[in-house]
This record gives C-alpha cells, sequence and structure tokens, in this order.
C-alpha cells in the first residue's frame, strides 16, 4: 500500500502481522512527517492508546488501549474473491506445459498461444469447485463484476471467516454471483449492516446454513436481513452481545436451528420472544447466564404452547442451580433431547449418575441426556427411584395410596410435577418401601440373639443383644438384625 491514500479507507478491515483491525484515521501526524493509518484494533491488548496522541484526538477507541498508528506499507488490506481462491485451489502448471505452444482458430485464422491449456486447465478447477475455505485468506471484496460467476459458478458451500469483508454489502456482492450457495460462514468478519430496509433482495435463494458468530450483529439487524434468507434453516449468532428486542414478523418462519451462545444480555423474557418461531427444532443456549424459566401459559402437569417444534434444547455452561428449571422443561410438548452440563445444579454435590436420573424422571419424554441414549429400562429405573425417593415427602404433603384421599398440597405438586403420574404409572409406593434407614449407632447395629431350652417347656425363652460381627465397622453381618438363634443344650 502506497503513501497516497484517500479517505475512503475509513472503515476498511485491515490486517498487520496477523492481527486484525479496522481503519478509523488516515492523514498526517504532528510533528512526525509523512501518512499514517490510525487502527483500532480487534484484540484491544495489541494497541497502545485511545486514539489520542499528544494530546490531540485525531480517532476514538471502545477501549483505552485498542488504538495504533501505522504506517501504510506495514498493512494489508487484502485480496478480492477471485484471488483469494486462485491462490489456494489453481494448482501450478510445470514450466513446460507453461511455455507450451499452442495453434488455436480465432475467426478464421489460425493463431498462435502460449499458456493456452495452463488457462484452460484453471478455468476446469475453478468451475468445478463446490466447496471451499477462505478462513484467514484476507478476503475483503467480490472484485470485478460477474467473474465470480463466470470462473466458478457450481459454488455450493463458503468459508469466508475471519477475513477483511467490512460491510454487509461486501458479502452481497459476492452472494450475487452464487447463485446456488447453500452454507455461508461469515463468522470474525467485523460487518457494518445496513440501517434500514436492505437494497437487494432475494441474494441468497437457496442458503440453508448462515453463521455470524462475532460479527458484532444486532438484533434488530438480524431481522432486517433476513428477508433475504427465505429458506435458511440454521443460523448462528454465537457471541455478538445481542438484546432480542422484538418478535420475528414474517422472517426466520423456515429456521429449524437457532444458536445464540455466549451472549449474555439474553434473559428468559427475550427467549419468549422467538417461542413462537414454528419450526424451530434445536435452540442452542449455551453460556448466556440463564438461570430460570418459567412458562406462563402452561400450569402444573400442562403443556405450554411455546416452542411447538423445539426438540433439542442445549443450557450448558450457565447458571441453573434449581429443579424448577428442569420442571418447567417438561412443558416443552416436542422436547425429545437436552444437553445441561456444567451448570451449579449438575456440578454440586450429588454424584452425576444421581443428578442424571433426577433429570430423566423429571421429564418425561426425553430420549438422550447430554448425548447419551436415555434406555427404557434407565428410565424406569430412574422413575422408581425417584417415586421412593420423596415418597415420605408426598405423603406429609397429604398423598395417600387410596386414590380418594390422595390429595398433596399445591407446594409439592410445583416442586415434583410428575409425581402423581409416576403414582398411575407404578403405582402409589407403598409404607415398606418408604421405611427411613435409621442411623449407624451400636443400639441399632445389635442383634437379638433368642435361647430356648428344648428339654424344659416351662423354662422361658432368654433374649440378649449383642453388636454383630462386623462392628464398628460398616457393613451387614450377614444376619438380619432381628435374626433368631435357638440354642440347644445337652
Amino acid at each position: 500500500m502506497n503513501d497516497t491514500l484517500t479517505s475512503d479507507v475509513i472503515g476498511r478491515r485491515v490486517e498487520v502481522n496477523g492481527e486484525h483491525a479496522t481503519v478509523r484515521f488516515s492523514g498526517i501526524v504532528p510533528p512526525v512527517a509523512g501518512l499514517w493509518l490510525g487502527v483500532e484494533w480487534d484484540n484491544p491488548e495489541r494497541g497502545k492508546h485511545d486514539g489520542s496522541h499528544e494530546g490531540t484526538v485525531y480517532f476514538k477507541c471502545r477501549h483505552p488501549t485498542g488504538g495504533s498508528f501505522i504506517r501504510p506499507n506495514k498493512v494489508n488490506f487484502g485480496v478480492d474473491f477471485l484471488t483469494a481462491v486462485k491462490n489456494r485451489y489453481v494448482l501450478e502448471d510445470g514450466p513446460e506445459e507453461d511455455g507450451k505452444e499452442q495453434i488455436v482458430i480465432i475467426g478464421n485464422k489460425p493463431v498462435e498461444t502460449i499458456g493456452f491449456d495452463s488457462i484452460i486447465k484453471q478455468q476446469s478447477q475453478l468451475s468445478k469447485l463446490q466447496d471451499i475455505s477462505l478462513r484467514n485468506c484476507a478476503v475483503n471484496c467480490a472484485g470485478d463484476k460477474g467473474a465470480i460467476a463466470e470462473a466458478c459458478p457450481n459454488i455450493r458451500k463458503v468459508d469466508l471467516s475471519r477475513n477483511l469483508l467490512s460491510s454487509w454489502d461486501e458479502v452481497l456482492d459476492i452472494a450475487d454471483q452464487l447463485g446456488h450457495l447453500e452454507v455461508l460462514n461469515l463468522s470474525e468478519n467485523k460487518l457494518r449492516f445496513p440501517s434500514g430496509s436492505p437494497s437487494r433482495t432475494g441474494t441468497f435463494p437457496a442458503l440453508k446454513v448462515l453463521v455470524l458468530n462475532r460479527t458484532g450483529i444486532t438484533w434488530a439487524e438480524v431481522l432486517r436481513c433476513a428477508s433475504g434468507w427465505p429458506v435458511l434453516e440454521e443460523l448462528y449468532l454465537e457471541s455478538n452481545d445481542l438484546f432480542i428486542s422484538e418478535r420475528p414478523a414474517d422472517v426466520l418462519q423456515t429456521v429449524k436451528l437457532l444458536d445464540l451462545s455466549s451472549n449474555q444480555l439474553i434473559d428468559e423474557n427475550q427467549l419468549f420472544l422467538i417461542a413462537y418461531l414454528p419450526r424451530l427444532e434445536q435452540l442452542i443456549l449455551s453460556d448466556i447466564g440463564i438461570s430460570t424459566i418459567h412458562f406462563p401459559d402452561a400450569g402444573t402437569g400442562h403443556k405450554t404452547a411455546m416452542f411447538p417444534s423445539l426438540q433439542y434444547l442445549v443450557v450448558n455452561d450457565n447458571q441453573i442451580s434449581q429443579w424448577s428449571f428442569i420442571n418447567e422443561l417438561d412443558k416443552l410438548p416436542s422436547l425429545q433431547a437436552l444437553s445441561c452440563i456444567r451448570n451449579p445444579l449438575t456440578e454440586g454435590s450429588k454424584e452425576a449418575q444421581t443428578t442424571r436420573q433426577l433429570i430423566i424422571a423429571r421429564i418425561g419424554q426425553l430420549k438422550t441426556l447430554n448425548k447419551c441414549e436415555i434406555l427404557p429400562e434407565e428410565r424406569r429405573g430412574a422413575e422408581l427411584d425417584y417415586r421412593k425417593a420423596f415418597g415420605n415427602e408426598w405423603k406429609k404433603a397429604g398423598g395417600h395410596q387410596d386414590p380418594d384421599k390422595n390429595r398433596p398440597h399445591e407446594q409439592f405438586l410445583e416442586a415434583h410435577p410428575r409425581y402423581q403420574l409416576l403414582c398411575l404409572k407404578y403405582g402409589a409406593p407403598e409404607d415398606g418401601e418408604l421405611k427411613l434407614h435409621q442411623p449407624f449407632l451400636l443400639k441399632n447395629q445389635l442383634l437379638t440373639l433368642k435361647i430356648k431350652y428344648p428339654n424344659q417347656v416351662d423354662q422361658k425363652v432368654l433374649e440378649k443383644q449383642l453388636p454383630g460381627a462386623g462392628w464398628p465397622h460398616r457393613g451387614r453381618t450377614g444376619l438380619d438384625e432381628k435374626a433368631a438363634c435357638v440354642v440347644s443344650t445337652l
């Protein structure tokens, strides 16, 4: 890059020694002569100041050490899309092919060419490309109009993550020439999105998967651009500081998977704004800081009308600490798979297997938990153990084996909404199942020894209590605590 830059470099994305930045200033910075670029680094630790020098503010940064001044010749402004494709995918020809002569007919005249085979070979290679990755290739624009469509007409999947694209319009210029594009990854491009209605529609007629992680997009911008994604099925919006401000209207209606991970501003009330997307089957909410959820339209034992098609929910790395959160998930009508690891509820004092059983028992239709299938015998065991573990609490709350007298209070039903259903499924727990284990004290570990004299009918049976052979160690002695022993005398 030479030293005769114009003001149109402002806002451009650049790369310097592997680090990415945005140009915020171009001009003279006295007292040093010559042209300088003021850049704001993606990584603020890379910078030295906030855009000020000797008391003069040349540009502003979000971070006090996010800025630097750099000479233009140290900066890489990137290359166009087709140049990046050729750099990565076109095979180099040997010297003997480069210098090979060939006679071709142009019009009615024979023309001698050199390297014609090489051009044909390159064109053939590019036209066959369907799945390409240009990650970190410094792509900054589409290039000459129509050049991509002519050279690469069959591309269906493109990874453009971590490049130098600076605006959504540049993305549209590329996509306009890829009529078969189905998958597009734009992650880690700091993009400027349109502030009004998109100027172009129908740019992504076949797009099914769009990845916009760490692009800085807002929810309002998502909704504005979404009209151009008429058949989109998967949308990834991780780490964008999103705040869901409004309900999608006539957009995102075909989306089956939505990833909102690592957007710490999202809460349960915002989630309700996307709760009526008709085809949403997978929702990824890892690391958003959520701790509670409550579906206000569904009482205890009923299903919610929200998220009607949701089958798979991911809530890893959150602040879930109450079983009420798990109870609410049983209200989702279509939920079959749940991932809920690295939460206070699942990382507490209980053993992992015990926690797993409690989740299975509380969500009746769940078929997969933390990517492990729930087999019928595991569900049966989990539900029977749950029924027994909370049986005494159920009785104290008004539960009874007689259906006519079985009226546990509302507080118990809110804490254990499936308990009554489990009683119908397996029968109410019997009193014998609910006996509490006695504390491990000597008086509770004594064996009763009964001594009977067979030759003395009138003699009373003597009873003596002795500590078991295992005392003071825990464990069974092989005898019941009320074992009877008959001793015959000579």
